[in-house]
Protein backbone atom coordinates (compact mmCIF):
# COMPACT_ATOMS: atom_id res chain seq x y z
CA UNK A 1 0.00 0.00 0.00
CA UNK A 2 2.87 2.40 0.80
CA UNK A 3 4.24 1.66 -2.65
CA UNK A 4 0.94 2.72 -4.22
CA UNK A 5 0.34 5.84 -2.18
CA UNK A 6 3.90 7.09 -2.72
CA UNK A 7 3.82 6.93 -6.50
CA UNK A 8 5.96 9.59 -8.14
CA UNK A 9 3.43 11.80 -9.91
CA UNK A 10 6.21 13.26 -12.07
CA UNK A 11 6.85 9.79 -13.54
CA UNK A 12 4.32 9.68 -16.37
CA UNK A 13 5.07 6.08 -17.47
CA UNK A 14 4.61 4.61 -13.97
CA UNK A 15 1.41 6.55 -13.29
CA UNK A 16 0.02 5.85 -16.76
CA UNK A 17 0.52 2.09 -16.32
CA UNK A 18 -1.22 2.16 -12.93
CA UNK A 19 -4.15 4.01 -14.52
CA UNK A 20 -4.59 1.56 -17.38
CA UNK A 21 -3.02 3.64 -20.15
CA UNK A 22 0.02 1.48 -20.92
CA UNK A 23 -1.65 0.01 -24.02
CA UNK A 24 -2.11 3.54 -25.41
CA UNK A 25 1.57 4.43 -25.35
CA UNK A 26 2.62 6.69 -28.20
CA UNK A 27 5.55 5.07 -30.07
CA UNK A 28 8.82 6.95 -29.68
CA UNK A 29 11.29 7.45 -32.43
CA UNK A 30 13.54 4.88 -30.78
CA UNK A 31 10.97 2.49 -30.80
CA UNK A 32 -13.00 -3.73 -1.79
CA UNK A 33 -15.19 -1.71 -0.66
CA UNK A 34 -18.50 -1.39 -2.52
CA UNK A 35 -18.49 1.35 -5.10
CA UNK A 36 -21.38 3.37 -6.43
CA UNK A 37 -22.46 2.25 -9.90
CA UNK A 38 -22.65 4.93 -12.61
CA UNK A 39 -24.62 4.32 -15.80
CA UNK A 40 -26.99 5.98 -18.25
CA UNK A 41 -30.69 5.52 -17.51
CA UNK A 42 -32.53 5.28 -20.83
CA UNK A 43 -36.20 5.36 -19.85
CA UNK A 44 -38.10 8.07 -17.93
CA UNK A 45 -39.28 7.56 -14.36
CA UNK A 46 -42.98 8.14 -13.89
CA UNK A 47 -44.77 9.50 -10.84
CA UNK A 48 -48.08 11.08 -9.94
CA UNK A 49 -48.92 14.73 -9.62
CA UNK A 50 -52.16 16.49 -8.84
CA UNK A 51 -53.35 18.52 -11.83
CA UNK A 52 -56.69 20.36 -11.57
CA UNK A 53 -57.70 18.20 -8.65
CA UNK A 54 -56.87 14.90 -10.35
CA UNK A 55 -53.86 12.63 -9.82
CA UNK A 56 -52.10 12.30 -13.16
CA UNK A 57 -49.14 10.21 -14.27
CA UNK A 58 -46.25 12.51 -15.10
CA UNK A 59 -42.59 12.12 -15.97
CA UNK A 60 -40.58 12.99 -12.85
CA UNK A 61 -37.16 12.02 -14.21
CA UNK A 62 -36.52 12.14 -17.94
CA UNK A 63 -34.79 9.42 -19.92
CA UNK A 64 -31.18 9.84 -20.95
CA UNK A 65 -29.86 10.93 -17.56
CA UNK A 66 -26.97 9.62 -15.52
CA UNK A 67 -27.91 7.24 -12.74
CA UNK A 68 -25.77 6.80 -9.62
CA UNK A 69 -26.63 3.74 -7.54
CA UNK A 70 -25.06 4.04 -4.10
CA UNK A 71 -24.86 0.77 -2.11
CA UNK A 72 -27.10 0.73 0.98
CA UNK A 73 -28.46 4.12 0.02
CA UNK A 74 -30.65 5.75 -2.61
CA UNK A 75 -30.26 6.18 -6.34
CA UNK A 76 -29.78 9.64 -7.81
CA UNK A 77 -30.08 11.12 -11.28
CA UNK A 78 -28.60 14.04 -13.22
CA UNK A 79 -28.62 15.25 -16.81
CA UNK A 80 -24.89 15.95 -16.69
CA UNK A 81 -21.90 15.07 -14.54
CA UNK A 82 -18.35 16.16 -13.83
CA UNK A 83 -16.16 13.13 -13.27
CA UNK A 84 -12.53 12.78 -12.36
CA UNK A 85 -11.30 9.50 -13.90
CA UNK A 86 -8.60 7.75 -11.89
CA UNK A 87 -8.03 4.63 -13.96
CA UNK A 88 -9.50 2.35 -16.58
CA UNK A 89 -9.51 -1.40 -17.02
CA UNK A 90 -10.87 -3.75 -19.68
CA UNK A 91 -12.85 -6.97 -19.52
CA UNK A 92 -15.37 -9.13 -21.35
CA UNK A 93 -18.85 -9.80 -20.01
CA UNK A 94 -21.78 -11.89 -21.18
CA UNK A 95 -25.34 -11.89 -19.88
CA UNK A 96 -27.06 -15.27 -19.58
CA UNK A 97 -30.82 -15.17 -19.19
CA UNK A 98 -32.21 -17.52 -16.57
CA UNK A 99 -35.33 -19.66 -16.55
CA UNK A 100 -37.76 -21.07 -14.02
CA UNK A 101 -35.01 -22.94 -12.17
CA UNK A 102 -31.93 -20.77 -12.69
CA UNK A 103 -31.55 -17.01 -12.15
CA UNK A 104 -30.12 -14.50 -14.60
CA UNK A 105 -26.36 -14.26 -14.34
CA UNK A 106 -23.26 -12.69 -15.86
CA UNK A 107 -20.11 -14.36 -17.02
CA UNK A 108 -17.25 -11.91 -16.48
CA UNK A 109 -13.52 -12.00 -17.00
CA UNK A 110 -10.80 -10.53 -14.86
CA UNK A 111 -9.99 -6.86 -15.46
CA UNK A 112 -6.76 -6.05 -17.31
CA UNK A 113 -5.12 -2.89 -18.62
CA UNK A 114 -5.59 -4.12 -22.23
CA UNK A 115 -7.45 -6.77 -24.21
CA UNK A 116 -4.41 -8.14 -26.05
CA UNK A 117 -4.45 -11.35 -24.05
CA UNK A 118 -6.77 -14.16 -23.00
CA UNK A 119 -8.68 -13.28 -19.85
CA UNK A 120 -9.87 -15.93 -17.42
CA UNK A 121 -13.57 -15.80 -16.54
CA UNK A 122 -15.76 -16.99 -13.68
CA UNK A 123 -17.05 -19.93 -15.76
CA UNK A 124 -13.65 -21.58 -15.78
CA UNK A 125 -12.93 -20.58 -19.37
CA UNK A 126 -11.39 -17.62 -21.22
CA UNK A 127 -12.92 -14.46 -22.70
CA UNK A 128 -16.47 -15.60 -21.79
CA UNK A 129 -16.13 -18.25 -24.51
CA UNK A 130 -14.83 -15.98 -27.27
CA UNK A 131 -12.05 -17.62 -29.34
CA UNK A 132 -8.57 -16.26 -28.81
CA UNK A 133 -6.91 -14.05 -31.39
CA UNK A 134 -8.23 -12.10 -34.37
CA UNK A 135 -11.21 -13.61 -36.20
CA UNK A 136 -10.49 -13.06 -39.88
CA UNK A 137 -13.78 -14.42 -41.28
CA UNK A 138 -16.61 -14.09 -38.78
CA UNK A 139 -19.21 -15.56 -41.15
CA UNK A 140 -17.13 -18.71 -41.61
CA UNK A 141 -17.62 -19.56 -37.94
CA UNK A 142 -20.38 -21.99 -36.90
CA UNK A 143 -23.67 -20.21 -36.31
CA UNK A 144 -23.67 -21.07 -32.61
CA UNK A 145 -20.25 -19.50 -32.19
CA UNK A 146 -21.38 -16.38 -34.05
CA UNK A 147 -24.37 -16.07 -31.69
CA UNK A 148 -22.12 -16.55 -28.67
CA UNK A 149 -19.66 -13.86 -29.79
CA UNK A 150 -22.53 -11.41 -30.39
CA UNK A 151 -23.53 -11.85 -26.74
CA UNK A 152 -20.07 -10.99 -25.42
CA UNK A 153 -19.48 -7.33 -24.62
CA UNK A 154 -16.08 -5.70 -24.76
CA UNK A 155 -16.20 -3.45 -21.72
CA UNK A 156 -14.21 -0.39 -20.68
CA UNK A 157 -14.38 -0.09 -16.89
CA UNK A 158 -13.87 3.40 -15.50
CA UNK A 159 -13.04 4.21 -11.89
CA UNK A 160 -13.10 7.71 -10.48
CA UNK A 161 -15.04 10.28 -8.51
CA UNK A 162 -18.15 12.02 -9.80
CA UNK A 163 -20.18 15.11 -9.05
CA UNK A 164 -23.78 15.09 -10.26
CA UNK A 165 -24.93 18.43 -11.69
CA UNK A 166 -28.31 19.45 -10.21
CA UNK A 167 -29.08 15.93 -8.96
CA UNK A 168 -32.57 14.65 -8.13
CA UNK A 169 -33.94 11.55 -6.42
CA UNK A 170 -36.32 8.99 -7.91
CA UNK A 171 -39.24 11.34 -7.22
CA UNK A 172 -37.65 14.22 -9.06
CA UNK A 173 -36.85 16.14 -5.87
CA UNK A 174 -33.63 18.16 -5.78
CA UNK A 175 -30.96 16.75 -3.48
CA UNK A 176 -27.39 17.50 -2.40
CA UNK A 177 -24.85 14.77 -3.12
CA UNK A 178 -21.20 14.72 -2.12
CA UNK A 179 -18.44 13.80 -4.52
CA UNK A 180 -18.72 10.02 -4.86
CA UNK A 181 -16.25 7.28 -5.90
CA UNK A 182 -17.77 5.22 -8.73
CA UNK A 183 -17.35 2.37 -11.18
CA UNK A 184 -18.81 2.60 -14.68
CA UNK A 185 -18.86 -0.41 -17.02
CA UNK A 186 -19.03 1.08 -20.52
CA UNK A 187 -20.06 -1.70 -22.91
CA UNK A 188 -21.91 0.02 -25.78
CA UNK A 189 -19.58 0.10 -28.79
CA UNK A 190 -20.02 3.82 -29.50
CA UNK A 191 -19.82 4.73 -25.81
CA UNK A 192 -16.68 2.59 -25.52
CA UNK A 193 -15.05 4.70 -28.23
CA UNK A 194 -16.29 8.04 -26.86
CA UNK A 195 -14.77 7.45 -23.44
CA UNK A 196 -11.65 5.93 -24.99
CA UNK A 197 -11.08 9.11 -27.01
CA UNK A 198 -10.65 10.99 -23.73
CA UNK A 199 -7.88 8.65 -22.58
CA UNK A 200 -6.24 8.72 -26.02
CA UNK A 201 -6.15 12.51 -25.96
CA UNK A 202 -4.65 12.56 -22.48
CA UNK A 203 -2.07 9.99 -23.47
CA UNK A 204 -0.91 12.02 -26.49
CA UNK A 205 -0.57 15.06 -24.21
CA UNK A 206 1.34 13.02 -21.59
CA UNK A 207 -1.34 13.94 -19.07
CA UNK A 208 -2.81 11.61 -16.44
CA UNK A 209 -6.59 11.15 -16.30
CA UNK A 210 -6.72 12.03 -12.62
CA UNK A 211 -5.32 15.48 -13.39
CA UNK A 212 -8.47 16.67 -15.17
CA UNK A 213 -12.24 16.67 -15.00
CA UNK A 214 -14.37 15.22 -17.78
CA UNK A 215 -17.73 16.89 -18.28
CA UNK A 216 -20.27 14.42 -19.59
CA UNK A 217 -23.80 14.62 -20.90
CA UNK A 218 -25.87 12.40 -23.19
CA UNK A 219 -27.23 12.47 -26.71
CA UNK A 220 -30.35 10.70 -27.98
CA UNK A 221 -30.35 8.05 -30.69
CA UNK A 222 -33.55 6.76 -32.25
CA UNK A 223 -34.46 3.08 -32.59
CA UNK A 224 -36.35 1.61 -35.58
CA UNK A 225 -39.36 0.90 -33.33
CA UNK A 226 -39.67 4.58 -32.43
CA UNK A 227 -37.98 4.25 -29.04
CA UNK A 228 -34.76 5.92 -27.98
CA UNK A 229 -31.49 5.15 -26.31
CA UNK A 230 -28.73 7.47 -25.20
CA UNK A 231 -24.98 7.69 -25.60
CA UNK A 232 -22.51 9.66 -23.50
CA UNK A 233 -20.86 12.86 -24.63
CA UNK A 234 -17.53 13.69 -23.05
CA UNK A 235 -15.55 16.93 -22.95
CA UNK A 236 -12.09 16.98 -21.41
CA UNK A 237 -11.61 20.06 -19.23
CA UNK A 238 -8.05 21.29 -19.73
CA UNK A 239 -8.64 24.62 -18.03
CA UNK A 240 -7.53 23.24 -14.67
CA UNK A 241 -4.84 20.78 -13.60
CA UNK A 242 -5.77 18.91 -10.43
CA UNK A 243 -3.22 18.04 -7.76
CA UNK A 244 -2.35 14.52 -6.64
CA UNK A 245 -2.84 15.27 -2.96
CA UNK A 246 -3.03 12.70 -0.16
CA UNK A 247 -6.79 12.15 -0.57
CA UNK A 248 -6.34 11.58 -4.30
CA UNK A 249 -3.56 9.05 -3.75
CA UNK A 250 -5.67 7.27 -1.15
CA UNK A 251 -8.57 7.06 -3.61
CA UNK A 252 -6.24 5.66 -6.27
CA UNK A 253 -4.95 3.05 -3.83
CA UNK A 254 -8.53 2.07 -2.97
CA UNK A 255 -9.46 1.68 -6.64
CA UNK A 256 -6.40 -0.48 -7.33
CA UNK A 257 -7.22 -2.60 -4.29
CA UNK A 258 -10.82 -2.96 -5.52
CA UNK A 259 -9.60 -4.24 -8.89
CA UNK A 260 -7.17 -6.65 -7.23
CA UNK A 261 -9.93 -7.99 -4.98
CA UNK A 262 -12.31 -8.41 -7.92
CA UNK A 263 -9.67 -10.24 -9.96
CA UNK A 264 -8.90 -12.51 -7.03
CA UNK A 265 -12.59 -13.44 -6.84
CA UNK A 266 -12.79 -14.17 -10.58
CA UNK A 267 -9.59 -16.23 -10.43
CA UNK A 268 -11.03 -18.25 -7.55
CA UNK A 269 -14.18 -18.95 -9.55
CA UNK A 270 -12.07 -19.83 -12.61
CA UNK A 271 -10.03 -22.35 -10.63
CA UNK A 272 -13.13 -23.93 -9.12
CA UNK A 273 -15.07 -24.23 -12.37
CA UNK A 274 -12.05 -25.22 -14.45
CA UNK A 275 -11.41 -28.08 -12.04
CA UNK A 276 -15.04 -29.16 -12.32
CA UNK A 277 -14.63 -29.40 -16.07
CA UNK A 278 -11.42 -31.36 -15.59
CA UNK A 279 -13.03 -33.75 -13.08
CA UNK A 280 -15.80 -34.49 -15.56
CA UNK A 281 -13.24 -35.23 -18.28
CA UNK A 282 -11.26 -37.44 -15.89
CA UNK A 283 -14.36 -39.45 -14.99
CA UNK A 284 -15.03 -40.06 -18.69
CA UNK A 285 -11.45 -41.21 -19.26
CA UNK A 286 -11.60 -43.50 -16.22
CA UNK A 287 -14.77 -45.11 -17.60
CA UNK A 288 -12.77 -46.08 -20.68
CA UNK A 289 -9.61 -47.33 -18.95
CA UNK A 290 -11.22 -49.03 -15.91
CA UNK A 291 -11.58 -52.41 -17.63
CA UNK A 292 -11.10 -55.76 -15.93
CA UNK A 293 -8.07 -57.54 -17.42
CA UNK A 294 -9.87 -60.88 -17.09
CA UNK A 295 -12.62 -59.62 -19.38
CA UNK A 296 -10.03 -58.82 -22.05
CA UNK A 297 -8.59 -62.33 -21.74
Amino acid sequence: MNQITNLDTSNYEAMAKAMGMSSLAVPTKEKTNSLARLRIHHTPLMGQEEIKGKMTNVEVVSGGVYKLEIPDSETYYAESIAMRPFLQRFMYKRFIKGNDTTPNRYVKTIMADNLNMDLKDNDGQFNCGKPAGYIEDFKALPEKMQDLIRQIKRTRVLFGTVDLVNPVDANGNSVDIDTTPFIWEVENRDAFKTMGDVFNKLNKMKRLPVQHYVKAGTEERKLPNGGSFYLPTAELDLSETLDMDNDTQENLANFLAWVANYNEYIMGAWNENMQKHQSVDTDIVNDFIDIDTAELV
